[in-house]
């Protein structure tokens, strides 16, 4: 199975996203589920960084749950149609078919709940519609699949283009403060200066 890093982001007003929910068993749904209960939050929002199935096993239980549809990429969407190939391409069976969209995310988009606001950034290159979504408020932003500690995402997969992915990294998520915490769709945080310094795709 994939170990895919779930983000749940929330302020002071109680108001909470949910930022590529993999659930995949029972148990994560249902700890999901106590963590947003335990903590008194009301999820508004749901984002995708990306459509790939290991991100979006959860999206029809936060449907089921919560009544919020997915928000991503148009140019992602063809994905979902394709999941149950993806499945079995991977060897797992899916429980239940994909959720479709509720809305659309483009660049620049500005995405609030709460006091928060996330800024959609265009990371194309791992998936045609890849978006990393920035807070400029907390030094911070979650990459999905396009940068990790120490590599980049596949670029082998429908739509992936190796070339392009480097090429974006360094021309939006590499002008952004050094300082930058990057949270990965996958593996541990990292910095923007030291992706910039020390990962290897990029010296």
């Amino acid at each position: 199975m994939f170990p895919v890093n779930c983000y749940i982001l929330w302020d002071d007003t109680k108001e909470a996203a949910v930022i590529d929910p993999a659930c995949f068993y029972e148990e994560e749904r249902q700890a999901f589920k106590n963590f947003i209960e335990k903590e008194g939050l009301k999820l508004t929002r749901l984002l995708n960084t990306h459509l790939h199935i290991d991100h979006v096993f959860g999206n029809p239980f936060i449907l089921r749950e919560f009544g919020l549809k997915a928000e991503a990429s148009q140019q992602d969407e063809f994905w979902l149609d394709q999941a149950y190939a993806q499945s079995r391409m991977f060897g797992l069976q899916m429980n239940e078919a994909p959720a479709p969209l509720g809305k659309y995310i483009c660049d620049g988009d500005q995405i609030q709940f709460g006091h928060t606001v996330l800024e959609a950034i265009h990371v194309p290159g791992h998936s045609p519609g890849s978006m990393v979504y920035y807070c400029k408020e907390d030094g911070c932003l979650f990459s999905g699949d396009v940068l990790f500690q120490g590599s980049i995402g596949r670029a082998d997969l429908t739509g992936g283009n190796f070339d392009e992915l480097r090429e974006h990294i360094c021309s939006r998520l590499f002008v952004l403060p050094n300082e930058t915490i990057v949270y990965p769709g996958h593996g541990a945080p990292t910095t923007i200066g030291d992706e910039k310094t020390q990962n290897p795709f990029f010296r």
